[in-house]
């Protein structure tokens, strides 16, 4: 038994060891993704896989289109998980400074980045932009036009769509349209309320008391005098 357990003890070692040295296979850093340009051609980087590929050129199609007639590059940006010690925050900052190096560059890009490990979410945008890209309308795209759909069964490419179709008209000047609509659940209406169920048990009580004392002195009476043949 002895040998087993060493055995075992040493194979626990080793995965532990394995474990501590080697950095998940998955896990993304800015170093980790292609280095893209201002005026670049790729717009969808799904390091992830999230995206079909029917959704992914239709993506890439719109924002061609917006960064042909307004001059706005948008890029959506998909990944596994963070390095450690990394933030969704963090690794859009790296990116966004890493492809648009100089304030020139960076003045009408934006880019979306997509945790799906944790569904966090992040946008960056240079400064020429943000007078159609508001703070609020960005903030709204990133908490409720990706969150919703990732949070209603982690529907990424909805959520890609959804941003893309918010981003496309906000930056092309058209009306913000908003995020999409929730369904709110009424629960008055599915479940009986503490309130409901404490009255209604009272109320069967007192029912099944007031038959007790109407029936059991009729059939104490009964039983004493009415009985047939007694």
């Amino acid at each position: 038994m002895k040998p087993l357990k060493y055995l075992i003890g040493l194979i626990l070692s080793l995965a532990i060891a394995i474990t501590l040295v080697v950095p998940p296979a998955t896990a993304t850093g800015v170093y980790d993704l292609p280095v893209l340009n201002a005026g670049s051609s790729i717009w969808v980087v799904d390091q992830a896989n999230t995206i079909s590929l029917s959704n992914e050129n239709e993506l890439s199609n719109q924002l061609s289109k917006l960064a042909e007639n307004t001059g706005n590059e948008v890029r959506l940006i998909a990944v596994r998980r963070l390095d450690y010690d990394t933030t969704i925050k963090s690794l859009a900052d790296d990116i966004f400074g890493k492809w648009y190096p100089t304030p020139e560059t960076q003045a009408n890009q934006i880019i979306l980045v997509v945790d799906t490990f944790t569904n966090n979410t992040a946008l960056r945008q240079g400064e020429g932009t943000k007078g159609l890209l508001t703070d609020d309308i960005a903030t709204s795209i990133i908490k409720e036009t990706v969150a919703i759909p990732l949070r209603d069964g982690a529907k990424y490419n909805q959520a890609f769509l959804d941003a893309s179709d918010r981003l496309v008209a906000v930056l092309s000047g058209n009306p913000d349209p908003g995020p999409p609509a929730t369904q709110e659940i009424n629960i008055e209406s599915t479940f009986t309320s503490a309130e409901d169920t404490d009255d209604a048990n009272a109320t069967t009580w007192v029912i099944v008391l007031l038959v007790l004392a109407t029936a059991i002195p009729m059939a104490t009476y009964f039983w004493y005098i009415g009985l047939p043949g007694r």
